[in-house]
Parts: structure tokens; sequence; C-alpha cells
């Protein structure tokens, strides 16, 4: 397991306890980190939002190994700091919805990747799912290569509603029939909303039988100054990514 010097340097005098230190390490080997990646992980707090999602994966998933993978994939939130809502909000003087927010998320999709983690790739936004004459649309589908599975990924401006499981599960199970490949696993629901109850969500999802996982979202509105100054700004990013297309 290697990883730089200043890797070491960061995570050492940003980080204190040996658990927390030992997952950076392993992020920054197995992920391949950029400095920056680097801060902008201790910065989301990585370690305490990972594994900790409200998911029913180990009563949904064929096999225990694919669950404890699913799991460990998934935060139970993410920071989306390049989605400003007050830019967005002096653009479009109608109320902020999930449309507008997806319309941002596909404008920085490779942010959006850089943030879920190593193994996504982007296939579509409003993705047109037709079975038995009906029409559906995923908001976010990719395709995650550690899991070997499609990710319907479901946005909510609002807090958690059970309802959102029922829609989301009928998308599953018209991917799986009709789009999932035979060497395919099983697909893979997250609603991503802005606020929820953990204890209720783990509670409910456990009756509905596609695997499915929820979690919130912060904004750049959402964002404190401390954590503000802690993230690459926006120049920065810029040269990160224009340096991944090249490389």
């Amino acid at each position: 397991m290697h990883i730089g010097f200043t890797h070491h340097s960061i995570i050492l005098g940003k980080i204190k306890e040996i658990d927390e230190r030992i997952y950076y390490i392993r992020r920054c080997a197995s992920e391949h980190y950029t400095v920056e990646a680097l801060k902008r992980s201790i910065a989301g707090d990585d370690y305490r939002h990972q594994a900790n999602l409200p998911n029913n994966f180990f009563n949904t998933l064929p096999a225990a190994e694919q669950a404890f993978r699913a799991v460990n994939t998934f935060k139970d939130e993410y920071l989306l700091d390049f989605i400003n809502v007050e830019e967005i909000a002096e653009r479009d003087k109608n109320d902020i919805d999930e449309k507008v927010v997806e319309n941002s998320i596909v404008h920085n999709v490779k942010k959006l990747i850089m943030t879920f983690g190593n193994g996504f790739s982007f296939i579509s936004n409003q993705y047109h799912l037709e079975a038995f004459g009906e029409d559906q649309y995923v908001d976010l589908l990719f395709f995650n290569r550690n899991l070997n599975c499609l990710v319907a990924v479901e946005l909510k401006k609002g807090k958690f509603k059970p309802s959102y499981l029922g829609e989301l599960q009928s998308y599953l199970s018209v991917l799986d029939g009709f789009e999932k490949r035979p060497h395919e696993n099983p697909s893979i629901g997250l609603i991503l909303c802005k606020d929820m109850n953990k204890s209720y969500v783990d509670y409910v999802i456990q009756d509905y039988a596609k695997p499915m996982g929820v979690a919130t979202y912060k904004t750049a509105k959402d964002m404190s100054d401390e954590l503000k100054k802690a993230l690459p700004d926006i120049e920065t990013l810029k040269k990160l990514l224009d340096a991944d297309d090249e490389g």
C-alpha cells in the first residue's frame, strides 16, 4: 500500500484516530486519490458517512459478498458542493425542484462521479424505460464496474417519503427485466433526498424486494464556511478534471 508523502502528511495532520487514518490511507491507495481528492474526502467526512446508509442489501441481493460490497460502495450523505442553489435560483425564478438539481448534476457529471467514488460510469439522465405500454424515466442511471450492475439514482428535493421506495422499486423491476444483461448482478437503487429519519427509513425499507438505499445530499448553500475553505476552489477542480481528461 503506497501513497505519496504529501498524502501521509495531510492524513497525519488532520486525522487523530488510528482507524480513521487507516481508512483514508486505504482509500488513497485503492482509488489513486490526488491530494485535492483526499482533501475533499476528509472535508466531506467520508469516514463517518461510509457504509452507513439505510438499505436492504443483505435481504435482497443473492450473495452476501455482493451485499457487503454494495454497503461499502455508498455513503449516507453526499457533498454536491458544485450545485449552487442560490445561483440556480437567479437563473430560474421558479421554486427549485428535482429537475433543476438534476440538470446541474448532469452539467457537472464528472464531479458527481468523483463524489460517488471508484467504478461508476454515467449512462444517462431521464433514462427512458418502456414496459407493458408504460413509460418511466430514471433520473440518473449509472453502471458500477465493481458491483457489475446498473445503479438507478432518484433525486428528491425534500425529506424522505415512503412512496419514493415504491417508485424506485418499479424502475428496478423493469431494469432487471428488460435492461440487465445475463452476466450482470441485480440492479441497485439509490434515493438522494435533502433529509431523512434514518431509523425510520431503515425500518420501512426492509419490506421491499429490490435492493435499495437512501442517502442525503448537501449543496453549496448547506455548507459551513469552514467546510468551504477546506475544499479546493473551482479553478483547482477544473485543473484536476482537465488533467484527468488528458491522462
